[in-house]
């Protein structure tokens, strides 16, 4: 594939780029997977490919970053459980999942997206969307209130 770039990993935890002929630091693989690029990186001591493992460490380094990527709670079943039912689970379902949530997500920023180039006025949408969605009538009293305000 030419989108692959292939990375080799010294014994002294260096990266080095096939292509660029340069060594590289884990920021850089991260932003080249940002751009859509595959990665593959092999061991250059064992020749093992270790691609997962050093994707999973730029995933932990933004975790700690961030103080947190994954619940706790879900981290505790994972140790419970042990791994094999995360690595079932990633295998059969989140990978899918996720390109699911991003297709619908992109679909949807393309419709709004194509609203807002028509001009369309979402106010009036969003009005009656709130009273058919509210059977108790706080919104639509709520937006009546300052509608009298005026």
């Amino acid at each position: 594939m030419a989108n692959t770039i292939r990375i080799k990993k010294y014994p002294n935890r260096r990266l080095y780029d096939t292509g660029k002929s340069a060594y590289v630091t884990l920021q850089d693989v991260s932003d080249s997977v940002r751009k859509g690029h595959k990665i593959e990186v092999v061991d250059v001591k064992t020749g093992e490919d270790v691609t997962a493992f050093i994707l999973t460490q730029i995933i932990m380094n933004k975790a700690k970053e961030a103080d947190s990527l994954l619940p706790v709670s879900l981290l505790h079943l994972v140790i419970q459980h042990g791994e094999n039912i995360l690595h079932d689970f990633f295998d059969r379902h989140l990978e899918k999942t996720m390109e699911n949530y991003l297709e619908y997500r992109k679909a949807m920023d393309d419709q709004v997206h194509a609203y807002l180039e028509m001009g369309m006025d979402f106010s009036n949408l969003a009005e009656k969307t709130l009273k058919e969605l509210d059977p108790m009538g706080f919104f639509s009293a709520t937006l009546g209130n300052n509608d009298d305000k005026k």
